[in-house]
C-alpha cells in the first residue's frame, strides 16, 4: 500500500497518528493536559488511548511535537486549546490521554 505524503511537510496523516505513541520528544516535566492548572503555551509530547482517539486528535491537528496555548483550564474540567489558529474543546476523560510539557 503507498501513501502519498505532503508536499510542504512531507508527513502524511499515517504517520503522525503513527507517532502517536512515540518516545523521547519532550524534555523536562510531562504530564496530563487535565491536570494542568494554568494556562499559557504547552509541547504536546504524547497521545494515549486506542486508534480511535488518536486518530481525533490528529484529524484536529493535536499531534505529537505540536505547540498550543491552553486558553482556559482547571484540574479535572474541561479545557480550551489554541491549536494552529482553530480553538478545540477538550473534556476531562480525553484530555487524560494527553501528555504535555510547558514551554
Amino acid at each position: 500500500m503507498l501513501r502519498k505524503r505532503g508536499k510542504n511537510n512531507g508527513c502524511c496523516f499515517a504517520d503522525k497518528v503513527r507517532n502517536c505513541l512515540s518516545r523521547g520528544r519532550c524534555k523536562g516535566l510531562i504530564g496530563p493536559l487535565s491536570e494542568r492548572a494554568t494556562t499559557g503555551r504547552v509541547k504536546v509530547c504524547k497521545v494515549t488511548g486506542d486508534r480511535k482517539i488518536c486518530a481525533r486528535m490528529a484529524s484536529m491537528g493535536l499531534y505529537p511535537g505540536v505547540e498550543a496555548d491552553v486558553i482556559c483550564s482547571e484540574t479535572g474540567q474541561r479545557c480550551l486549546l489554541k491549536v494552529n489558529g482553530g480553538t478545540i474543546s477538550l473534556d476531562a476523560d480525553v484530555s487524560d490521554n494527553i501528555l504535555v510539557t510547558s514551554l
